[in-house]
C-alpha cells in the first residue's frame, strides 16, 4: 500500500465526514455532541443501507483488494484492470458499475469514521463537562468503526466468507446501537428517571436479545443467498418440514457457497437456513406483539412526557414488525425483489435502534 494512495483516501474520508458538518454550518445549526452523533446516526443508519445495496448487488468483490480499488483510489484510475477483468468475465464480480458501489460504499465508511472521530476528540475535550462513561462510550465507538473497518477488509480478502460477512453487518448494528446510546445521553433534556420500571427493562432486554438472534439469523440468510431456497409460503417447497441439512447449513467457517470439506453446498443446506430464519420470525412477532399488550397499559397510564415515549415507541415496535414481516414475504414470493430486500434491511436496523430506545426509556438513568 503506498503512501500516495493512504492520503487519497484519508482526504476522500475527510471530504465525505465535511460534507454534513458544512450543511449543518451553513443552516446556522451549532454543532454539540447531541447534534453531531445525531449526524452520525443518521449517517450510519445510510451506510448500513448501501451496506446492504452492495451485497445484493453482487458488488461486494467489485475491487478485490483492499482499501483500494487495484491500488488506486477511485475506479476512474483502476479503469484497464477493470476492463480487463470484465472483458474475460462479463457477469463475473468487477465491472464498472460494481467497482463504483464498492468504492463509494467504502468512502461512504470512511465518512462515517472521521464523524465518529470527531466525536471522540470533541468528547475528550470536553471530559469535563460531560459524565466519564459518556467519553469511554465515545471512545470505544471509535475502537468499534475500526474494528468494523477491519472486517471490510476481511470481507474482500476472504472473498465474501459468509460468517465474516454476517458479523461485518451484527457490527454495523452494534454500532448503530451505541450512537443511539450516546445521542440519547447527550440530550438536553437527559436526567435521572424517578422510578426504576424493572420488569420493563429485564423484558426490553430479553426483546432485543430476540431480535438480535433473528437479524443473525437474517443476515446467514442474506450471506448464504439462502432467500429463494424456500420458493412458497407458507411451506417451505410444498412442505412444512422439507429435508434439511443444519450441520453443512450451520457451519460456520467455510468458503461462500461450499462445505468445510470444499464441496457445493448441498441446497438442502441452504434450506436449513432459511427454514430456521423463518421459524424465528414468529417467535419474534409473537414476543413483539406480548411486548406491545403487556406495556400498552403501562403507556396509557398516564400523560407524563415518559409515558408519551413509551407509547410512541410501542407503536413504531408493532409497525416495524409488521414491515419485516410483510417484506420478508415479498422476497420468497416476488422472487427477491431488491427493493424489498433493502427494506427488510433497514427494518432490521431500525428494529434494533427501537429496542435500543425502549431499553434506554425502561433504565434508572438517561431519560428524556
Amino acid at each position: 500500500m503506498s503512501l500516495k494512495l493512504i492520503i487519497q483516501l484519508a482526504a476522500i474520508a475527510l471530504f465525505m465526514g465535511a460534507i454534513p458538518l458544512i450543511i449543518n454550518a451553513y443552516r446556522g445549526n451549532k454543532l454539540g455532541l447531541h447534534h453531531l452523533s445525531s449526524i452520525t446516526l443518521f449517517i450510519t443508519f445510510d451506510l448500513v443501507l448501501f451496506g446492504a445495496f452492495t451485497r445484493l448487488t453482487d458488488s461486494g468483490l467489485g475491487c478485490p483488494d483492499w482499501p483500494g480499488c487495484y491500488g488506486h483510489s477511485n475506479p476512474l484510475l483502476a479503469s484497464e484492470q477493470i476492463s480487463l477483468a470484465q472483458s474475460q468475465m462479463p457477469f463475473g464480480p468487477v465491472t464498472e458499475s460494481k467497482a463504483w458501489i464498492e468504492m463509494l460504499h467504502r468512502y461512504f465508511a470512511s465518512g462515517v469514521g472521521f464523524l465518529i472521530l470527531s466525536i471522540a476528540i470533541l468528547s475528550w475535550t470536553n471530559r469535563k463537562k460531560i459524565e466519564k462513561w459518556i467519553t469511554n462510550l465515545a471512545i470505544g465507538l471509535f475502537f468499534l468503526v475500526c474494528l468494523q473497518g477491519a472486517f471490510g477488509a476481511f470481507t474482500v480478502t476472504l472473498k465474501l466468507q459468509p460468517i465474516i460477512v454476517t458479523i461485518h453487518l451484527l457490527l454495523a448494528l452494534l454500532l448503530l446501537m451505541g450512537l443511539v446510546v450516546f445521542n440519547h445521553a447527550t440530550h438536553l433534556n437527559y436526567r435521572e428517571l424517578k422510578k426504576d420500571p424493572k420488569y420493563l427493562r429485564v423484558h426490553t432486554i430479553g426483546l432485543l436479545m430476540v431480535c438480535s438472534i433473528q437479524i443473525f439469523l437474517g443476515a446467514w440468510v442474506s450471506t448464504n443467498y439462502a432467500v429463494l431456497a424456500c420458493q412458497d409460503f407458507p411451506s417451505c417447497n410444498g412442505s412444512f418440514m422439507p429435508p434439511m441439512d443444519f450441520q453443512n447449513g450451520f457451519t460456520f467457517w467455510r468458503e461462500l457457497g461450499k462445505t468445510v470439506t470444499g464441496d457445493y453446498l448441498p441446497i438442502q443446506a441452504l434450506i436449513a437456513i432459511h427454514w430456521l430464519h423463518r421459524v424465528f420470525a414468529a417467535i419474534v412477532f409473537l414476543s413483539v406483539i406480548t411486548f406491545y399488550f403487556n406495556y400498552r397499559k403501562l403507556s396509557l397510564s398516564g400523560s407524563s412526557n415518559w409515558h408519551l415515549i413509551l407509547r410512541k415507541w410501542l407503536k413504531i415496535l408493532v409497525g416495524l414488525v409488521v414491515l419485516q414481516f410483510v417484506t420478508g414475504i415479498s422476497n420468497v414470493v416476488l422472487n427477491w425483489p431488491l427493493i424489498a430486500a433493502l427494506i427488510h434491511t433497514g427494518g432490521a436496523a431500525l428494529l434494533i435502534i427501537t429496542a435500543t430506545k425502549l431499553l434506554l426509556l425502561a433504565s434508572p438513568k438517561p431519560n428524556y
